[in-house]
């Protein structure tokens, strides 16, 4: 029984129930700021104050879940990307920071390649939360940007997001690039499933047990997805024309060889994340090389 109710109290409490089930304690901590709806300051200075019935219910509700493998993002239904706060559902994977280096990489290129200039089209394909498309939308305005996923879930839940944060986005919902034929793209991204299938035994369980395989397992060692983007962009992509792919750390020569393949002329580079490991693949489609 608990000796107290202060927040002091039932965060040591929520902390040992999560130890013992060996998961994070720190994650205890996350989600009672999330329940009380304050910050950590705020929590530290309120340590002695007494938490209400409904609030305490809703921590251990959420302490049991994260107990059982379940990601406190899909606890809370919310992640923060690029400082905005995401929906986030079972229904997509929950965005992680290496993304939004992928959008850093992008923005960055897209600035040098154009130098500010408006009316450029974005796609990104397999949106999930719609992260990449809202966020790319909101940071350079002035871009036409739509989101492909082939789960009608997903594309609800990035809607939902695109709405929330007030970023105009068009959503298709299809296979890859197959929604965007019949026009010219300047700007493709893709966060694309790319996790080998014989690698599930080794992960977490609050990834494999929790997170859509759909969105994170991909045939072919995980290459299958980068392999069909090489394939159909080449009659896809504008003049000049960027590509950024998020990748598995060790697939950057394999998916590197596949642009250049299809972009003979293109500059195609591997950049590492800020854990110092092959993340992103951009390819580069100069001005004179390829017809509209």
């Amino acid at each position: 029984m608990r000796q107290s109710n202060t927040a002091a109290a039932i965060l040591a409490e929520g902390k040992k129930l999560l130890m013992e089930a060996g998961r994070e304690s720190t994650a205890a901590e996350l989600l009672l700021m999330d329940v009380l709806g304050i910050s950590r300051t705020e929590l530290l200075i309120r340590l002695r104050d007494d938490v209400g019935e409904e609030e305490r219910e809703r921590f251990f509700s959420g302490i049991a879940q994260m107990a059982g493998g379940t990601p406190l993002q899909y606890v809370t239904g919310r992640e923060m990307f690029y400082g905005r706060l995401f929906t986030v559902t079972s229904d997509v994977l929950i965005p992680r920071p290496e993304t939004e280096e992928l959008v850093s990489g992008a923005l960055a290129r897209a600035e040098r390649i154009w130098a500010g200039k408006d009316g450029l089209n974005m796609a990104d394909i397999g949106t999930g939360s719609g992260a990449i498309a809202v966020t790319f939308k909101l940071e350079l305005p002035g871009t036409e940007v739509t989101a492909t996923d082939i789960s009608p879930a997903a594309l609800r839940v990035a809607m939902r997001n695109a709405d929330r944060l007030g970023a105009e986005v068009t959503f298709l919902e299809g296979d890859m690039a197959a929604p965007l034929t019949g026009r010219k793209w300047d700007i493709v991204l893709s966060n694309p499933p790319y996790i080998d299938p014989e690698d599930r035994s080794v992960m977490s369980d609050t990834v494999t047990g929790h997170e859509p395989h759909g969105a994170l397992f991909a045939e072919e060692k995980g290459l299958i997805h980068y392999r069909t983007l090489a394939a159909s962009l080449p009659a896809l992509m504008a003049v000049p024309g960027l590509i950024g792919v998020e990748i598995g750390h060790d697939q950057g020569p394999a998916v590197r060889e596949m642009f250049r393949a299809a972009f003979p002329d293109a500059s195609v580079e591997s950049v590492r994340d800020i854990n110092g490991k092959d993340r992103m693949v951009f390819c580069e489609i100069p001005q004179n090389d390829y017809e509209r």
